[in-house]
């Protein structure tokens, strides 16, 4: 009886060793088409990372619904969207995982957290600041209560968060998420990883915003003091550090100071990422913020002229960063008494910000004021106050 037994419990095994080789070389050929694609959109080869992410999805769908290479897959592309500013498809995809992971994996997994904070990234760049928030507190909350609270995760959630009350300049709700992130770092990295860094940036660009210069200096020069000692000098956030404090002494005057840190941190993002590199935008802009502060227009001209062309083609014409630069570039223009050139960037930027804000946005009304301050100084006083009425009656309507 016991040999009769035998071939049937050796055939088990035999099954289970060839399903378990199957599942192995799955594996072993999704994490080959995950890192394939990651490299191909690394180096900027956006077509064919797509093609090699989809191909990863539809592989890992078959492996059943709550296999967690699914939402992995999911938002790896849902990146790669968002990145090129493709928010529609990045939006389901990002949802989806969501989806997925709430369902697996309960609505206070860590995970679940990634999903919320990614969500709230992409709602973010598409300036839907309430939507981002909500889901950057809830990602936050889970992270505290899963995690702990002095966790690198939770920090990272501070982080994001604060980010967002910066931008909206509510710096007083920004500044203890920017303390708390940065002794989170500093007590688990140490005092100097390039991660705090960061963290004492993110600090120094709050205190800067309310002019407290005092403040804000040792925090950009600490930081850069532990780029230069990591060896990452030429890392593009050392490079943002370099432009903030370039920006700290423009703002104070100090043009001589300020021009080199410009020059210094367009070179290190030229050679990250060549000259198109968007985030050498961030340098060409305050280079020609400098110039046109001291009337240099024609040193400053080329200059916007080269960040909005390196935008529009990392962006799209119609993005918000893009009005931006068509801002800068009209204020130039309107400075130098060139209405005829500023007028019909005035009027992109209203409608790029409507097609992305609506029409009812506080930046809208902003972009419409700039607009009528032009019209006025052209002498076109009947269409400056349609202009200005209008701005009157978007304000009118926010909550105060």
């Amino acid at each position: 009886m016991r040999s009769g037994k035998t071939p049937v419990v050796l055939m088990g095994k035999l099954f289970l060793c060839l399903w378990a080789l199957v599942a192995c070389a799955q594996e072993l050929h999704w994490d080959k088409s995950m890192a394939a694609a990651g490299k191909a959109r690394q180096e900027g080869r956006y077509s064919e990372a797509e093609r090699l992410f989809i191909d990863a999805i539809k592989e890992v769908e078959g492996f059943g619904p709550g296999d967690p290479r699914l939402p992995a897959s999911l938002n790896s592309l849902a990146e790669l969207y968002r990145t090129r500013s493709k928010y529609a498809e990045a939006e389901a995809l990002y949802k989806r995982a969501l989806a997925i992971r709430e369902k697996t994996l309960g609505p206070d997994h860590p995970e679940v957290a990634t999903s919320l904070n990614n969500l709230a990234l992409l709602y973010h760049d598409e300036r839907k600041n309430a939507e981002a928030e909500a889901l950057y507190k809830r990602a936050l909350a889970i992270r505290e209560k899963t995690l702990g609270t002095d966790h690198l995760e939770v920090a990272s959630s501070l982080n994001n968060l604060a980010v967002l009350y910066h931008e909206e300049r509510k710096n007083a709700e920004a500044e203890p998420l920017d303390k708390r992130a940065l002794v989170i770092w500093e007590k688990t990295l140490g005092a100097d990883h390039p991660q705090v860094a960061t963290s004492l940036h993110n600090l120094a660009v709050v205190y800067h915003d309310e002019r407290n210069y005092a403040e804000a200096e040792p925090l950009y020069r600490r930081a850069l003091a532990i780029w230069e000692k990591a060896g990452g000098m030429e890392n593009p956030e050392a490079a943002a550090t370099l432009n903030s404090l370039g920006e700290l002494y423009r703002t104070q005057g100090k043009y001589a100071e300020a021009e080199p840190l410009y020059r210094r941190a367009l070179a290190i993002w030229e050679k990250a990422g060549g000259p198109e590199n968007p985030e050498a935008a961030a340098a060409l802009t305050s280079l020609g913020e400098l110039y046109r502060t001291q009337g240099k227009y024609a040193e400053a001209e080329p200059l916007f002229k080269r960040a909005l062309a390196v935008k529009e083609k990392n962006l799209g014409p119609e993005h918000l960063d893009v009005a931006i630069s068509l801002s800068n570039l009209a204020l130039l223009y309107n400075y130098e008494g060139k209405y005829s050139e500023a007028e019909p960037l005035y009027k992109r930027v209203v409608a790029i910000r409507e097609k992305n804000l609506g029409p009812e946005h506080p930046d809208v009304a902003q972009s419409l004021d700039a607009y009528a301050a032009l019209l006025r100084q052209a002498g076109q006083k009947a269409d400056a106050e349609k202009m200005e009425d209008r701005a009157r009656k978007i304000r009118a309507k926010r909550p105060r």
